[in-house]
């Protein structure tokens, strides 16, 4: 990517090297969280529950702004493109867009959702309306999933972002709402109809990305890696020997690359309706 003139953003918190004291999940936690994932299942109860039984605390206060180190400043600069692109979105249906916080830490962290771990991937906390990253993932992007570059890491950032313009547009509450009186298939697929809209929403900054010269050549194929090897059919394969199409959370390689690349084609949030679909 080129983003040596995009403004950093300076809605960052960054808790890397803040100990967290009191318990966590521990090993087995963390293994129960992850299977919880793959399997289809809703990490956040057991990350509740650790929450509650052990109360947590940070040692000290994070710093606020764009970090200085390199990782730090790409981030930011993700962030911030972001913010000029939905701000833009947003102002072009007369409604003003509120920016999320990112928090980067290490390990594990204190949200209002929870304690989140590393092992669990980055993550949106509509209690707070912060996204949390650990920057290790984006080694397991590259070595465990196979799915290296700095675009396939915005593709990241983007997707939780997208997961925060559902969350101030309302369409969050309303798949919660829905949730909540539905069985564990069609939370299921509420899930699956959640994440494919964050695809196709990233895809609309990647979008928009573009028309800013953000983009160099070979970025979005290395998205549309990462889109791939991220997918529900890829990791249940890799972790369980099969696939159970029924307990996919977050949609098949094929349908995260085609919501992707429909709103990279698009750019417009309104061909993101993925619960209108018939099909996904």
């Amino acid at each position: 990517m080129k983003l040596g003139d995009q403004r950093a953003s300076g809605n960052v918190e960054d808790r890397r090297g803040i100990g967290v004291v009191g318990g966590g999940l521990g090993v087995g936690g963390i293994v129960i969280a992850v299977i919880a994932y793959f399997l289809g299942f809703d990490p956040s109860a057991v990350l509740n529950v650790a929450e509650q039984v052990v109360p947590q605390r940070e040692t000290r206060v994070a710093t606020k702004g764009a970090p200085a180190d390199e990782m730090g400043q790409f981030v930011s600069k993700v962030l911030g493109s972001t913010e000029n692109v939905w701000g833009k979105v947003f102002q072009q249906s007369n409604t003003q867009y509120r920016p999320p916080t990112l928090v980067l830490y290490d390990g594990q962290v204190r949200s209002a959702c929870g304690m989140g771990q590393s092992a669990m991937g980055p993550f949106y906390c509509s209690g707070d309306e912060k996204l949390y990253i650990d920057l290790a993932f984006f080694r397991d992007l590259q070595t465990r999933f196979g799915a290296p570059g700095d675009f396939a890491q915005a593709y990241v950032i983007a997707h939780e972002v997208g997961h925060h313009v559902q969350k101030i547009s309302g369409t969050f509450q309303k798949m919660e709402a829905a949730r909540g009186r539905a069985s564990q298939a069609e939370q299921n697929q509420i899930s699956v109809r959640m994440e494919l809209q964050a695809d196709c929403y990233a895809g609309v900054w990647g979008h928009h990305a573009g028309t800013m010269n953000q983009l160099e050549s070979g970025d979005i194929a290395e998205a549309l890696n990462a889109a791939t090897a991220i997918g529900d059919d890829r990791l249940q394969k890799q972790t369980q020997g099969r696939v159970v199409p029924e307990s996919f959370t977050h949609g098949s390689s094929e349908q995260r690359v085609r919501w992707f690349k429909r709103g990279m084609d698009s750019g417009h949030p309104k061909d993101c309706d993925t619960f209108s679909a018939r099909s996904l």
